[in-house]
């Protein structure tokens, strides 16, 4: 199984190359090396290399910022992905992929399931759905995980940017009427080596066979109970923070006016993957105690 890494140096690409390492040589690229907005360089770093599978951690990740600029969104998480499965459909290889909750507008009541239809609110979902969409009518092999409130050591997030905002100030409001799951970077990049072992790198997969996986941790909460939580175990571990967490005051989200509206409610319902790979969704607060010990250190 060789494998090309695409996004090496982002939150899930960062841990990737760790998880994907032990499974066979993994070529791994940035920007730099391959960038997903030129699809001639995409084709011929792709034929080049033939691996036999291809994970594209490359992502256009600023949502506000999308709104008002769609096309840049759209070249790196639609027309990539569409060209990159195309180059892989060529030379035979697997695609992994990686999508978003914001395909879905949010008005559900329980958890979002793979077959519930997508209706993104803003340009940022638009163009995940849209690479989804490109992948799953390419004539390639292909898995899609979508996930949410990705967070982790490396690169930015909002732990990171709790973390700042309660060493400056005295006092914070944070949304409390959108719920989702916080899902580590490590976890993403776990399940997905898990996901390749199972499948053999993608031989046990029919030719163009298409599989689209809900992937998050387990405990939904609030991101106003996700920034407490992040700040009493932050606190725990001797950090310097002028905020408290019952200093923490919940807002709604009409409070907060952003250029993208967010989903109030990003649960996903991962019961497929855990059917399918035999794997069971942990709870992402001890991810998170583990990336305070190291960021904090």
């Amino acid at each position: 199984m060789s494998i090309l890494l695409l996004g090496k140096d982002g939150q899930v690409g960062w841990q990737l190359q760790r998880a994907l390492a032990p499974l066979d040589e993994v070529v791994a690229c940035g920007r730099a090396q391959c960038d997903i907005a030129d699809p001639e360089q995409l084709r011929a770093r792709v034929a080049e290399l033939r691996p036999s599978v291809i994970v594209n951690a490359t992502a256009y990740t600023a949502v506000d910022k999308a709104e008002s600029d769609a096309d840049a969104a759209h070249a790196v998480n639609a027309r990539g992905p569409g060209v990159l499965a195309e180059a892989a459909a060529a030379c035979g290889a697997l695609l992994v992929h990686y999508s978003t909750d914001y395909v879905f507008d949010g008005s559900k009541t329980g958890a979002w399931g793979e077959t519930d239809a997508p209706a993104p609110q803003g340009v940022y979902g638009q163009s995940k759905l849209a690479g989804e969409q490109a992948i799953a009518q390419s004539a390639c092999k292909s898995l899609i995980f979508r996930t949410s409130w990705v967070f982790g050591e490396h690169g930015g997030n909002f732990v990171k940017t709790i973390l700042r905002l309660a060493g400056e100030r005295d006092a914070l409001g944070i949304v409390a009427d959108q719920v989702g799951s916080p899902t580590p970077a490590a976890l993403i990049a776990d399940v997905t080596a898990a996901a390749l072992l199972r499948l053999d790198g993608g031989r046990h997969l029919a030719a163009a066979e298409h599989r689209l996986y809900h992937l998050a941790a387990a405990n939904p909460v609030s991101w106003h109970a996700f920034a407490c939580r992040i700040v009493e175990l932050a606190r725990a571990r001797g950090a310097q923070l002028r905020v408290e967490a019952d200093a923490i005051r919940p807002i709604a989200t009409a409070d907060y006016p952003t250029p993208a509206r967010r989903p109030a409610n990003s649960r996903l319902d991962c019961s497929k993957l855990e059917r399918d790979f035999a794997l069971r969704m942990p709870d992402w607060e001890p991810y998170l105690a583990r990336m305070l010990d190291v960021y904090l250190r």
